[in-house]
């Protein structure tokens, strides 16, 4: 059953405090769990970080797929989390509900658009929590919060109840603090055990850490010779022939494109209020062409192409989650767009191939922490995950 508390103060929850006992028994008994506020907890409103979305949202009536299936593996809801505005932003600032903590470093953000899920785990408010990732929005604040979070290989986890973005690179992922909880969540929503195996290559993604600032290089390399002594086999490769912002353009076109047509019949019916940055995207996404959009496929096909070859059944690769660490909390708006941009070069991938990727935790630069990615051939998440396991034994 799902009940609805008064108003919580932590900076992450907005609105009722909203909590959902799981089942006495399962594999998850005994953790706690947030909900990204895109994703669907019965009898209680989902928001979508815009104050004019539940206006065409009604409240639902049954919980996400995935809410559901944890419920019953005996993890218990405790509250749904701030969202950058449905789901359109990559820093996790929100002009409606705040900016939720970064504990990990609090003079910045937390990353978006799964921010006050992020916050959540990194404060120690729950075990868990359930985030979405389009164009990067687990992946940017696991790397700004230090956290180990998922991108899973697109459509192998139940979108069911959750607020859609663009279909064809939205994911459901979630963050933990500590890879045993991390991986316990995992087989329970893949519905399988973790392999004994370890991959036998790694291969580091050059021109994306290349791309980095010097200091993340340079906190970066104890992670990657760790996983080469893991693995035990490392070379260098390319992982955008055409460049990083080639990708990274044909993602933005193909993303754009799907989230207005998503929202275009939303801000017909309701005229609602956003943010400048998130009107912004939406108007560039009603501009692309045709001519745009059948280059960016093409670009697509290229890219999954390139993700097949460089990732044969055994072999990993690596690249820095993010360019930087977390940038400040409260910068002007004119800096905020080429920060932007310059993620998305190192997010792209995930949209325009559908591997599965995981941020792992460790390194820092001037005490804030910044993530190393693996990522695997399509349907090899658990792999990951193990791997994930391995490296923190």
């Amino acid at each position: 059953m799902t009940t609805a508390q008064p108003l919580s103060t932590d900076p992450f929850l907005p609105g009722p405090r909203v909590r959902v006992a799981g089942s006495a028994t399962g594999p998850l008994a005994g953790l706690t769990f947030a909900v990204k506020d895109l994703i669907d907890v019965a009898d209680s409103p989902t928001a979508g970080g815009n104050p004019d979305w539940p206006r065409v949202y009604p409240t639902p009536t049954r919980h996400a797929g995935v809410v559901q299936t944890l419920l019953d593996a005996g993890a218990s809801a405790v509250g749904k989390t701030v969202t950058d505005e449905v789901s359109l932003g990559i820093l996790g600032e929100n002009a409606h509900d705040g900016t939720p903590l970064n504990p990990a470093a609090p003079d910045r953000v937390p990353g978006g658009s799964s921010s006050g899920s992020a916050s959540a785990v990194a404060a120690g408010a729950c075990d868990f929590a359930l985030g979405t990732d389009t164009g990067g929005s687990v992946r940017v604040p696991a790397s700004f919060c230090g956290l180990y979070g998922i991108r899973p290989t697109h459509g192998r986890i139940d979108f069911s109840g959750i607020c859609v973005q663009a279909p064809s690179s939205d994911t459901c992922g979630w963050f933990a603090r500590d890879a045993a909880t991390f991986a316990r969540v995992g087989e329970v929503l893949f519905g399988q055990v973790m392999p004994d195996r370890l991959p036998h290559t790694l291969l580091v993604a050059a021109d994306a850490l290349g791309f980095a600032d010097a200091a993340v290089q340079e906190a970066m390399a104890p992670q990657i010779e760790r996983l080469a002594a893991l693995i035990g086999n490392r070379r260098d490769v390319t992982l955008a022939p055409q460049g990083l912002s080639v990708w990274q353009r044909a993602q933005r076109v193909l993303q754009s494109s799907e989230a207005w047509q998503t929202f275009e019949p939303w801000l017909d019916a309701c005229n609602p209020r956003m943010a400048f940055s998130v009107a912004r995207s939406l108007i560039q996404g009603s501009m692309m062409t045709d001519a745009e959009r059948s280059a960016a496929s093409l670009m697509r096909i290229e890219a999954r192409a390139r993700l097949a070859r460089l990732l044969p059944p055994g072999t990993i690769l690596c690249l820095p989650t993010t360019p930087f660490p977390a940038p400040l909390r409260g910068l002007p708006l004119g800096a905020l767009h080429p920060l932007r941009e310059r993620i998305a070069c190192l997010t792209s991938h995930g949209g325009l191939t559908g591997v599965p990727q995981v941020n792992l935790p460790g390194a820092h630069v001037d005490g804030a922490p910044v993530g190393l990615s693996i990522l695997g051939a399509r349907g090899t998440d658990l792999d990951l995950i193990r791997l994930a396991v391995a490296l923190e034994g």
